[in-house]
């Protein structure tokens, strides 16, 4: 899948490749970024553009400035990112890994829905559906275990949904160029729960030494043009994960 136009601002560009090299180790903690100044020259910019780039990176917890030396890279573990925002970025670039992410434990079966999953897919209680799981991991260890619960009539239109490998592509994008119809909305929720022993063992926890904090969990409902529930999707967030999500504000 061929990435689309990339469209962001010149600051958003630049801070999303220091981003990137932050995430993948490319720059490690501890890294001084260029000055304000070399990077406008670098990146053909105002100075103001390269300090609001900059600013970013501080705002987002990857880097800090100072005074009278330049710009730091911190070291932390990455946010997780929900359903919707990989959705983004799979329609974006083809992939719905995160800056410096990779993914592994690709796993699929056609398994007897869990109530809570009926529900979220308007589906019979005890219905067949596709249960595809998937491990999110970065630098830093497991960022989220990714689970994707898929009405079984779509793997009669495309079978490699039901087979534990990576796809080729995302599984929204396969099911919309099957059937013709694109994603129109999805529904997302968020919260915060207490690590159980099946989350321990999917987070490749020890289930007799848990973590005190909660973990985010992430769900995400994905419907069609013709108001088809086409997926419903469930993120656990790893330890010390957190969510977080920017947009724009007009004044």
């Amino acid at each position: 899948m061929a990435g689309q136009a990339d469209n962001r601002a010149p600051y958003a560009k630049i801070a999303a490749h220091y981003t990137e090299l932050i995430a993948s180790g490319q720059l490690q903690p501890g890294t001084l970024l260029p000055s304000i100044k070399n990077l406008a020259e670098e990146w053909k910019v105002s100075t103001a553009t390269a300090e609001k780039a900059l600013r970013k990176l501080r705002n987002e917890g990857l880097v800090r400035g100072i005074h009278g030396i330049g710009t730091e890279v911190l070291d932390q573990p990455a946010p997780m990112s929900s359903g919707s925002q990989r959705q983004d970025r799979g329609r974006r670039t083809g992939s719905s890994w995160g800056a410096g992410e990779r993914s592994d434990s690709h796993r699929a079966a056609v398994v007897t829905a869990p109530a809570e999953v009926a529900q979220a897919l308007d589906i019979e209680p005890g219905s067949d559906v596709i249960r595809r799981s998937r491990v999110y991991r970065d630098r830093h260890g497991i960022v989220a275990h990714s689970t994707s619960w898929i009405p079984v009539r779509y793997g009669k239109l495309i079978p490699q949904l039901a087979a534990s490998e990576r796809l080729n592509g995302t599984s929204l994008g396969l099911i919309a160029q099957a059937t013709g119809y694109p994603i129109s909305h999805r529904v997302d929720s968020a919260s915060a729960r207490l690590l159980t022993p099946e989350y321990a063992r999917l987070l490749e926890l020890d289930p007799e030494n848990l973590p005190a904090e909660p973990v985010v969990v992430m769900t995400a409902k994905f419907v069609d043009s013709e108001g088809n529930i086409v997926e419903y999707g469930v993120d656990l967030g790893g330890p010390g994960r957190t969510w977080r999500t920017e947009s724009e504000v007009s004044s």
